[in-house]
Formats: C-alpha cells, sequence, structure tokens
C-alpha cells in the first residue's frame, strides 16, 4: 500500500487530535472547569425494575436548584457541602475522576480482558485464520455480498439484542480479513463498528434501548415496530453503501485510504501462512456459534449481562483448546497474550467514565437535560421533535448509555411529548436515534475508542471517514421523525 497522504481541504481533515487518553483526560478537565459555571442541581429519583434491569428513573417536574457553595480551598480539595448544596469539581477531583471512572467501569473493563483471552486462544488455534481463507477464496470476486452479508448479520444483532461491546474482540479478525482482501483496516474497521452501531441505532426490538425507552414511556414493548424495521433497512442501505464506496475508491487508488500515510500495527502486519480449514477447525467454530446462541438467549431470558457473559465467553475458550488439543501451556500463554493486547482498549472505558463522573460530583447532568427541555416546551410538534433529536444526540456525548440516556431523559420526554402534540412513540424514536447514531463517532464512546485503539486508526482519521456518513444518517433520522409526526406514528 502507498504511504502518500490523501489531500483534502475539509476541517476534519486539518484536525489533529492527541491520543484517545489524552483527548478524554482534557475533555475530563474542560468539564471539571465547567462545573464551576454550570449551576447544580437535581431531579428526585426512583428505584423502578424496567425489565431485568433496575434503573434509576428521574419524577418529572422534581427538579431544584442547588446552592453552589464556591470557595478558594475549593479549588485543590473538594468541598464539604450539606443537604441541598453542591460544589465545583476540585484539583484532587478531577485527578481522581479518572481513577474512579476505571473503578465505576470494571464490569466492562474486565470482560473485554477475558474476550481478549478467549480471542487469543481461539487465534492460536488457527480457527479464525483457516476460516478467514476461507472466506477470502469463496468470496475473492464477491467482496460486496460478503460485507453485505456480515453487515446484515451483526446490523441484526445489534437492533434485536442490543449487541455492541461483545463485537469488540472480533476487530482484529476483521482487519485480517481486510488484509486478506486487498482493503486497508479502515474498510475493515468500518463494517464491525457501524453495522452493529446502525443496527444499535436504528433498533426494532434492543432491551436496553427501545424496550426500557417504551417501558418508561408506557407503551407496550416493540410495538411500532414496522416502521422501525422500514428505518433499520434504510440506514442499513445508506450504511453499506457508504462501506462499499470507500472500498472501491481504496482498491482504485490505495493512497486515497485516510490511513494512508499511519503505519499499520506490527502485530496485524503479517498474519502468516493460511492453514486449510480442517474438521477439528469446523468443529471448533460450530462450538463458538452455539455457546454464543445461549448467552444471547440467556441475557434476555435470565437477566445475564458482562459477569455471567463473560463466564459463557469463558466456557468458549476451555472448549476451544480442548477441541484444538492444546497443552495447558499453550492455551494460558495464548489466553494471557490476548488478555494482554486488550489493556488499552479496556482501560480507555474507564477514562471515558471519567467525564460522567466529573458531572456526578458537581451535579450539573440533570441541569442540562432540565434546561434542554425547558427549551423545547411550547414549540411546535415538527420543530420540537427535532429538537427532541439534537438534544439526545448532544446529551449522549456525556451519558454514552443507551439505558442510562433512557433513565435520565424519557420520564421527561415522554409528558412533554404530550403536551407538546406528539407521540409517545415518536418521542423514543426521537431518543434511539440520537442516542444511537452519535456513538459511532463521539471520543467518550468507551466502545468506538477501544476498537479504534485496537486497529490502530487515529480518532481524527475515523473522524474524516465516518463523521459524513453519521450526518447523512441523522437527516435520514429526521425525516423519519417528521414522517412519524405527520403520521401520528402509534
Amino acid at each position: 500500500m502507498s504511504t502518500e497522504p490523501s489531500v483534502s481541504s475539509s476541517a476534519v481533515t486539518k484536525l489533529k487530535v492527541p491520543h484517545v487518553m489524552a483527548l478524554l483526560t482534557m475533555v475530563v478537565g474542560v468539564m471539571s472547569l465547567l462545573s464551576w459555571v454550570i449551576p447544580s442541581g437535581t431531579f428526585t429519583r426512583e428505584t423502578v425494575k424496567v425489565g431485568v434491569l433496575t434503573k434509576e428513573l428521574v419524577v418529572p417536574g422534581s427538579y431544584r436548584t442547588l446552592e453552589k457553595i464556591r470557595v478558594l480551598e475549593g479549588l485543590l480539595m473538594p468541598t464539604d457541602v450539606g443537604e441541598g448544596q453542591a460544589a465545583p469539581v476540585s484539583l484532587l477531583g478531577f485527578l481522581s475522576a479518572i481513577p474512579r471512572g476505571l473503578e465505576q467501569s470494571a464490569d466492562i473493563i474486565f470482560f473485554i480482558f477475558m474476550m481478549g483471552g478467549v480471542f487469543g486462544i481461539l487465534q492460536a488455534s488457527g480457527a479464525i485464520t483457516a476460516a478467514l481463507g476461507k472466506l477470502t477464496e469463496v468470496f475473492a470476486d464477491r467482496v460486496g455480498l460478503l460485507v453485505v452479508l456480515l453487515g446484515l448479520l451483526m446490523g441484526a444483532g445489534g437492533s434485536t439484542l442490543g449487541m455492541g461491546e461483545e463485537f469488540i474482540p472480533l476487530v482484529p479478525l476483521f482487519l485480517m480479513l481486510s488484509s486478506r482482501l486487498g482493503y486497508d483496516r479502515v474498510f475493515g474497521l468500518s463494517i464491525v463498528v457501524l453495522t452493529p452501531g446502525i443496527g444499535f441505532a436504528a433498533a426494532t426490538t434492543n432491551p436496553f434501548t427501545v424496550n426500557i425507552a417504551q417501558k418508561i414511556a408506557e407503551l407496550p414493548l416493540n410495538s411500532g415496530w414496522q416502521l422501525r424495521v422500514v428505518f433499520f433497512l434504510v440506514c442499513m442501505v445508506v450504511t453499506l453503501g457508504w462501506i462499499l464506496r470507500y472500498g472501491a475508491k481504496i482498491k482504485a487508488d490505495p493512497s486515497a485510504s485516510v490511513v494512508a500515510d499511519v503505519p499499520a500495527l506490527s502485530e496485524l502486519g503479517d498474519f502468516g501462512e493460511v492453514p486449510a480449514l480442517t474438521g477439528r477447525h469446523v468443529g471448533i467454530l460450530a462450538m463458538c456459534g452455539l455457546v454464543f446462541a445461549g448467552i444471547m438467549v440467556a441475557v434476555q431470558t435470565e437477566g445475564w449481562w458482562l459477569a455471567e457473559m463473560g463466564g459463557g465467553f469463558f466456557l468458549m475458550g476451555i472448549l476451544a483448546a480442548i477441541i484444538a488439543g492444546m497443552s495447558l501451556e499453550r492455551s494460558t500463554e495464548a489466553f494471557t497474550h490476548g488478555m494482554k493486547d486488550m489493556v488499552v482498549a479496556a482501560l480507555v472505558v474507564g477514562f471515558a467514565r471519567g467525564i460522567v463522573v466529573v458531572m456526578n460530583d458537581a451535579q450539573i447532568l440533570d441541569t442540562l437535560v432540565h434546561a434542554a427541555a425547558s427549551l423545547l416546551d411550547g414549540t411546535s410538534p415538527h420543530f420540537a421533535v427535532q429538537g427532541m433529536l439534537l438534544f439526545q444526540s448532544v446529551l449522549n456525548v456525556f451519558v454514552p448509555s443507551g439505558s442510562g440516556q433512557a433513565a435520565v431523559t424519557m420520564p421527561l420526554m415522554a409528558p412533554l411529548a404530550d403536551l407538546l402534540g406528539i407521540t409517545r412513540q415518536t418521542a423514543v424514536l426521537a431518543y434511539q436515534c440520537g442516542d444511537g447514531f452519535s456513538n459511532m463517532v463521539i471520543p467518550t464512546s468507551g466502545t468506538l475508542m477501544a476498537m479504534l485503539l485496537m486497529a490502530g486508526v487515529p480518532y481524527d482519521r475515523w473522524l474524516r471517514f465516518a463523521l459524513p456518513l453519521v450526518g447523512m444518517l441523522l437527516v435520514v433520522s429526521a425525516c423519519f421523525l417528521a414522517g412519524a409526526v405527520a403520521l401520528n406514528y402509534q
């Protein structure tokens, strides 16, 4: 591949973004400074069981401002506050925000480590490389068909089951596949990032977004699915077209790659000999499919979450080592090597969580939510629904959690929709669009930043590739929301 950089005059092209760790630390610092300016306030919350999850939901109309205690000593050390009071973030609060974010994100961090270890065993077994070799042989002249099939499969997983973090360990696999087919790593990364991301945003039955939001809005679960299916298919067509267009462009001119001048990760540069696909390999892959399906069923029916899912994947690694005939020493070595490769990707999740820690410390998140809801009050239905989309998209930068954002905003948006002449189903659609699409570009999405780090794709180069697509998808969302208002979407 040529190492000549592509030339563009766009602002995104000229943007130089620091390493993700530095970027997230800067965002935590800026939010700490803003905590001295933004008023503090809080909603009353009540604990409610939503499906298999227990959520703290805000009580509509319960917002109250808090007295902000600004003292000189508070610049360095946290200020003691009483009932009805809040304080800005101190220097110590800023410095400890990321360690506390790591602590609060322990479940997903260790889940990523576990998934990395299992992937290490699968890679050492040769099953992944052999399967990739077979795929490239079968689809060598039909790359478009392969991308569409894989994209629809992962998109359906995101749309129906809310799958997202589960695809993190697949990043190396898709990088290998992309390399073997003669494309750059952004092409491979885009498949595993964008297609499940589209499914998560344009969800049909996602239990972590649609179902929770509908439950809070007092709507029948999975109601209104017909429009959401059409929305999902339209968004998938736009996204797959974008990926294939980029692939054709760099296939014709490798220097057009957005990472043409960025050295590839050394550990992903040479994949060695491709072994023939054997019966053992097929057995390992079949076992992985069955265990994975069992994990997904348990998530839906037994309330499994990251710890239980990690245990299920650990079983997958053990069985893969047994089927492959790997020694205990070899399988342990492969497992630890796979975990080691996930270190930075896992830690970035905790760095991103530090932003929420700062906002909660200063109690300014509820103030931002209350202000946005107040701005929408009294506007026309068509204007208000677009305002909801914008509000949810911006809020997602600070609360990049689908269920978390639903718990904070839907108790307010549902009754507000009634007052504005918008159906609650439309409010749910605005929420899921705002929560989902921005996940593919915001730096506070731990899953996205972990995947970028694993692929060795700088954040600014990813923005150059994905930001125009997200813009188009938000326009599609705005059109569907306008139609939902006109059709009185139920």
